[in-house]
């Protein structure tokens, strides 16, 4: 089921009375959608892995395809000291 935003407040009770139902809603904005209420799950462990899967296959997470490396750019000593006085001033 789809509601608009300005739908989905006019009728939250309905819409809440639709997820408590097992349903899902979608809420759009101009006709996109933004949101989407599902049914809580508690007490319903889901397994890192199985939420980094889950994710992905909506589009909400986008995997690295190389691996994360932090390296700082530039050595400067110093640089903090004369950032604070600088700021002091």
């Amino acid at each position: 089921m789809e509601y608009s935003i300005y739908q989905a407040k006019a009728r939250l009770s309905e819409l809440i009375r639709m997820v408590k139902a097992r349903r899902r809603v979608v809420i759009t904005e101009r006709g996109v959608p933004v949101a989407e209420v599902v049914p809580y799950a508690s007490g319903r462990s889901e397994k890192i892995a199985d939420r980094i899967r889950r994710l992905t296959g909506t589009g909400a997470v986008i995997p690295r395809r190389e691996p994360f490396s932090a390296e700082p750019l530039l050595s400067m000593p110093g640089a903090v000291g004369r950032f604070l006085e600088h700021d002091r001033e």
